[in-house]
């Protein structure tokens, strides 16, 4: 199970609210979470990453948000369940591959960073080949978070890894699309999971502030919203054991319109 971007204390009190019922619902053997803006909006901390552990993820990806609070330089290091963007140029701190054993088996995560209408860091696709081919020498099952701004840009890495790695999952764009499925070769592919946190908000933030800057075309200062309903976004990837290829992928969303009801 991969969770879409957590977004501030709604999004963290949002987890500890469904992440029970999930697991009980659908028994996941690896739950994943993007965290960048899982303190206050904008990056991570020790505290959240260590609460997140707590409460079953067992891995948690990061991306374009991941150094703005700077409590991460202090622990990133010793965060061996936590990764940032491998495309990040080789002076960043941190990892962009782990590996989660389950029983006696191993799933690479790998977390990558598009560059369309972002920072311009290393080819994602270069990366991914090179730990793609790493990985595979331990293990067949690969999971990949995406995290980039442009369909086409997440389409593309889709194909290019199609039949090497398990799934091929976008975040960053904070609204789920409604376009799961499993490539031709056995990739499943969804081209953004969505986020975790305010529901009445744009893209986590408050709504006023993004309207005015939209109106007058002014700098504005966005502010998360910390209080009120909630969404969950997520996708469940069911991957065949014998051939490591994804049999299935199925989108969650849970909010006040689509109620849990399990």
């Amino acid at each position: 199970m991969f969770i879409g971007d957590v977004v501030g204390s709604l999004g963290r009190k949002t987890i500890t609210e469904y992440l029970p019922k999930l697991k009980k619902e659908y028994a996941p053997q690896v739950t994943i979470a993007n965290g960048e803006n899982a303190a206050g909006g904008k990056g991570i901390t020790e505290k959240i990453y260590k609460k997140f552990l707590q409460e079953g993820i067992d891995v948690i990806t990061l991306g374009n948000h991941a150094w703005d609070n700077r409590d991460i330089f202090e622990f990133i290091s010793e965060a061996k369940r936590m990764i940032r963007p491998a495309n990040f140029p080789e002076q960043a701190p941190g990892k962009g591959i782990v590996f989660v054993k389950v029983n006696d088996i191993e799933l690479a995560v790998i977390n990558l960073q598009g560059r369309s209408f972002m920072t311009d860091i290393d080819d994602p696709f270069k990366k991914a080949d090179e730990l793609v081919k790493i990985a595979a020498k331990r293990t067949k099952y690969i999971f990949v978070d995406f995290h980039a701004e442009t369909t086409s840009e997440k389409q593309a890495m889709a194909w290019f890894l199609d039949g090497r790695v398990s799934a091929v999952v976008g975040t960053h764009t904070h609204v789920q699309t409604n376009d799961a499925r499993v490539l031709p070769r056995g990739t499943a592919y969804l081209t953004d999971v969505g986020m975790t946190g305010p529901y009445d908000a744009i893209l986590g933030m408050k709504k006023d502030p993004i309207i005015e800057k939209f109106i007058t075309a002014l700098p504005k200062r966005f502010e998360v919203v910390e209080q009120g309903r909630n969404i969950l976004s997520a996708c469940l990837v069911e991957i065949d054991p014998r051939s490591c290829t994804a049999k299935s992928i199925e989108p969650i969303v849970i909010n006040e319109d689509r109620p849990f009801l399990a």
